[in-house]
C-alpha cells in the first residue's frame, strides 16, 4: 500500500538519511539513527492502519447500505404481510405449490393462508406449532423443532433493526460466494443461535447465509450455505426469487426454492396463523395430553393406561407411535421409550409398533435392542422398508 513514503532499500546504508558517514551501531549517533528509523516505521504502520480503517466500512455502515440496497427503511416498513409461492425441491421430493406467509409482527404459516389447511401445516403465532391431520393433533414444539420454526417468524430479516430484535451482529471480515467478494456478518440471535450473513461488497444485497444445524430430526449438525439470487422488486423492496442450500463440506445441493410469485400487504386475521380449530375425539385429546405431559413419565403412563382401560375398542397404535416419535424429536427420550414399550406390548403383532420401539432404542443409544426390534418388525412384515433401512444403518 503506497502512502507517499519511500522506505530505504535493505541494501542502502543508513547514511542515505543524511550526508553524514555511516556510524557504528554502538555509537551515540548510531543509536539516535536507529531510534529515528523505529519511529519512522511506527509512523508508517500507524498511517497504514488508519488508511485501511478508512477504507473498510463498519458493521452498521454495511447494514445501512444493505437496507438501502433492498429499497430503504421506509419501503420495508410499509410491508405488512407477504405470501411467497413457489417450487421446493429436496432430493427426489418436489412440491410445486410450496407456500409460506409472514405477517407483522411475528406471524408465520408454512402453507397457503388463502386455502384450507391440508394434511400438514406448521407456523408461529407467538409459539411454534405443528398440525397433523392424521391422527388429528396440534403440537406446540420445543427444542430444535421450535427453533427452526421461530427463527424466521419475525417479519424482517435479523439484520434490520437488529438491536431491537435482540440480535448481536459482528463483522468477521470478508469471504467470497462464488466469485463475489462479501462481508461476513456474524448474527447471534437472542436464543444464542448463530449464523453468518454474507453481504455483497458491490451491491450490498444478501449473497448467502451460513449456519450449522440438523437438517432433519435426529440428524447431526451440518454446516450449510444458502445462496440467494435473482432479486426482484415487490412494492419497491427487493426479494430473492431463488435460494439454494448446499452442504459446505461437499458442495452437495440439499434443497432449492424457486419463487413464482410474492403477494404483499393482504390483511389476514391473526387466527390464520394459528392451528385449525376442531372438535377432538377421545383419542386425539389423549394424544395431545400425552405430548403435553412428556416431561413426566409417570403422568404419561398413567394417562395412557387410563385411556386404554376407558376406551378398549379404540385402536391407538398408530397415534401412540406418532406421539412417541414427536417426544423423541423434543428430546424426551426416556418417556418415549417407556410409552412405545407399552404400545409394542399392547400390539405385539404390529410391525409398526416394533419399528417405532426400535427407533426409540436407537435414539437412546441402545443398539442391541434397536436391532432386535427392527428384526422383529421385518419378521412380522418382510416388506417394511423403513425397518430394513434402519437395520442397515446400524453399525
Amino acid at each position: 500500500m503506497c502512502l507517499g513514503l519511500r522506505l530505504p532499500d535493505h541494501r542502502r546504508p543508513v547514511s542515505d538519511f543524511s550526508n553524514r558517514a555511516f556510524e557504528k551501531p554502538g555509537s551515540r549517533t548510531g543509536r539516535k539513527r536507529a531510534l529515528m528509523r523505529r519511529h519512522l516505521l511506527a509512523a508508517i504502520a500507524t498511517l497504514a492502519a488508519v488508511f485501511a480503517s478508512a477504507q473498510a466500512p463498519s458493521t452498521d455502515q454495511i447494514i445501512e447500505q444493505h437496507i438501502a440496497a433492498r429499497g430503504g427503511r421506509e419501503k420495508i416498513a410499509a410491508l405488512r404481510s407477504i405470501v411467497i409461492r413457489g417450487e421446493y425441491r429436496e432430493g427426489g421430493y418436489v412440491s410445486p405449490t410450496a407456500t409460506m406467509a409472514l405477517m407483522r409482527p411475528y406471524y408465520k404459516l408454512v402453507g397457503d393462508p388463502d386455502q384450507k389447511i391440508g394434511d400438514f401445516a406448521e407456523g408461529y403465532d407467538g409459539s411454534a406449532w405443528e398440525y397433523y391431520a392424521d391422527p388429528g393433533v396440534v403440537l406446540r414444539t420445543v427444542g430444535a423443532a421450535s427453533a427452526a420454526g421461530r427463527h424466521r417468524a419475525r417479519f424482517d430479516h435479523p439484520l434490520i433493526d437488529y438491536r431491537r430484535q435482540g440480535t448481536e451482529v459482528r463483522l468477521l471480515g470478508t469471504a467470497t460466494v462464488g466469485e463475489r467478494p462479501a462481508y461476513r456478518l456474524l448474527m447471534t440471535l437472542q436464543d444464542g443461535f448463530r449464523e453468518e450473513a454474507l453481504i455483497d461488497q458491490q451491491t450490498f444485497l444478501l449473497l448467502a447465509e451460513r449456519k450449522a444445524a440438523p437438517i432433519h430430526a435426529f440428524g447431526e449438525k451440518v454446516t450449510t450455505e444458502t445462496r440467494f439470487a435473482d432479486y426482484r422488486p415487490v412494492e419497491g423492496v427487493l426479494f430473492s426469487y431463488l435460494s439454494t442450500e448446499v452442504e459446505i463440506g461437499t458442495g452437495r445441493v440439499l434443497n432449492e426454492f424457486r419463487t413464482k410469485s410474492i403477494t404483499a400487504n393482504h390483511d389476514y386475521d391473526p387466527r390464520t396463523f394459528s392451528p385449525p380449530e376442531f372438535v377432538r375425539t377421545p383419542l386425539q385429546r389423549v394424544l395431545e395430553q400425552l405430548y403435553a405431559e412428556r416431561a413426566d413419565a409417570q403422568a404419561v403412563m398413567w394417562s395412557y393406561a387410563d385411556f386404554r382401560r376407558g376406551f378398549p375398542s379404540v385402536d391407538s397404535r398408530e397415534g401412540i407411535e406418532m406421539i412417541g416419535y414427536q417426544m423423541l424429536k423434543m428430546g424426551d427420550v426416556a418417556v418415549a421409550v417407556e410409552l412405545l414399550e407399552a404400545n409394542a406390548k399392547d400390539y405385539p403383532l404390529a410391525a409398526g409398533a416394533a419399528f417405532g420401539l426400535g427407533r426409540a432404542y436407537k435414539t437412546a443409544g441402545d443398539r442391541p435392542r434397536a436391532r432386535e426390534e427392527f428384526q422383529r418388525a421385518l419378521k412380522l412384515d418382510p416388506t417394511h422398508k423403513r425397518a430394513a433401512d434402519a437395520l442397515k444403518s446400524l453399525p
